[in-house]
């Protein structure tokens, strides 16, 4: 039976906040990890996106540092991306609702200058992107001395995104004598190196197996040959309103994003639609991400940029349109639908290079996805010369990585030539010297 929050030590303001947000049973990160963090140990808490990791460490921290106090931050919370810094904010005000406490965010992307205002007024708790607080700091807007709380979330994220020299410099320049939380959805060697340098006999919570998704998704696989037929399956999907009401669509590229977005407005209306990716304006990231939660529009398409940072807890599907190539995003991505205890569905094209990625995708999950066949109105495009020779050269490249001695099939045609008697056998005429 899962624990309600009335439970736990948290002061009455606490509990209001999370009453009026919706929260009455805790999920088991939240059950694990509350009591530790209140009762000061450090904490390695591996956790599926979606689980409620946030709550599990913001609740005792406001609980700890119950009320506005001094100018300078107490807690610093470190996360990968200016999608999950605006996340984790709105969390901690939900949640500070019935407190005097003081939440700063600062983030890459744009001028320093009102986020400096924000820091000089006065703060309790720092929500950070490495980069960004380091330039702060450098720059003397920042003073760690009354620092408490350490947090570093998605640390497998910072690590991928290279953070790694980023942190150890943070490290060097916060107070020796504080309490630490890392939280991760994988465990790289990465991860552990940071944990080891970074926690003082943590407890280690691992509330699900290491990058399993929830279980509250439903994973289905579709072959798709090609870009064009993949656009006519999704078509396809979209007819069906009212299953797939509110989708979040990945791709891999920039491109991509941009011809979906553009296939989905002509299709289906331009208010149907939003894209967010790296060449967006940070306002208008923000008013996309803000404008499907609120449920104004249906798709969100999204570049891996911000598959940590969209927190909607009823998003129906993800669907994949390309296979991430960090086979770890594959969790993150699915992350965003089936949070906390609703029901979601992640749907995955692939095309013959992309298996690869799919093989190796389901022995870090440790299971094998449903694989269902095109349904029979979706239209199979020929695959034009162009595409086609860019998968072949992406398979080549992967037998190359798992064989370094594998050759290439153009150079397997090559020698397959010259090993032809018939074709070997023709003498090359050279001119006579005069």
């Amino acid at each position: 039976m899962p624990k309600k929050f009335d439970e736990f030590k948290l002061n009455r303001q606490l509990l209001n906040a999370v009453e009026e947000a919706g929260f009455v049973e805790a999920t088991p990160i939240q059950e694990k990890a509350i009591g530790p963090v209140l009762s000061g140990q450090d904490l390695f808490g591996i956790a599926q996106t979606g689980t409620g990791k946030t709550a599990a460490y913001v609740l005792p921290m406001l609980m700890k540092l119950k009320y506005a106090q001094g100018e300078n931050p107490r807690a610093l919370i470190l996360v990968p991306t200016r999608e999950l810094a605006l996340q984790i904010e709105e969390q901690v005000k939900l949640f500070s609702t019935y407190t005097d406490l003081r939440t700063v965010v600062i983030f890459g992307g744009i001028g320093p200058k009102t986020q400096k205002e924000q820091i000089a007024k006065g703060l309790d708790i720092l929500v950070a992107t490495p980069g960004r607080f380091l330039d702060l700091y450098l720059a003397g807007d920042i003073n760690t001395r009354s620092l408490q709380f350490l947090v570093l979330d998605e640390a497998d994220k910072m690590m991928d995104m290279g953070f790694i020299g980023s942190i150890h410099r943070i490290l060097e320049v916060v107070p020796r004598k504080r309490q630490n939380l890392l939280f991760s959805a994988t465990m790289s060697d990465l991860v552990q190196k940071i944990a080891g340098d970074f926690l003082k006999n943590p407890l280690t919570i691992e509330v699900a197996a290491q990058a399993t998704p929830a279980q509250t998704v439903t994973q289905i696989l579709y072959a798709v040959p090609n870009f064009k037929t993949k656009i006519n399956l999704l078509q396809h999907l979209l007819k069906n309103d009212a299953e797939f009401k509110r989708l979040i669509i990945f791709c891999k590229t920039k491109t991509v994003a941009d011809n979906i977005t553009n296939f989905i407005s002509r299709r289906f209306g331009e208010e149907a639609v939003r894209v967010i990716h790296a060449n967006k304006g940070q306002n208008t990231r923000i008013n996309s991400i803000n404008s499907f939660k609120e449920g104004n529009i249906r798709a969100l398409v999204a570049t891996d940029v911000a598959s940590r940072g969209i927190d909607v807890s009823e998003v129906s599907h993800v669907i994949n349109f390309d296979v991430p190539i960090v086979i770890e995003d594959y969790v993150h991505r699915i992350g965003r639908t089936g949070r906390a205890f609703n029901e979601g569905t992640a749907i995955t094209f692939y095309n013959e290079a992309e298996k690869y990625y799919i093989n190796k995708i389901e022995k870090l999950i440790r299971q094998q996805i449903t694989e269902k066949p095109l349904p029979t109105e979706v239209f199979v495009e020929e695959t034009p010369y162009e595409e086609r020779q860019s998968i072949a050269r992406e398979i080549d490249a992967q037998k190359r990585k798992e064989n370094p001695d594998f050759k290439g099939a153009f150079h397997e045609k090559k020698n397959q030539f010259s090993n032809n008697p018939k074709k070997s056998s023709k003498k090359i005429s050279r001119p006579k010297r005069r």
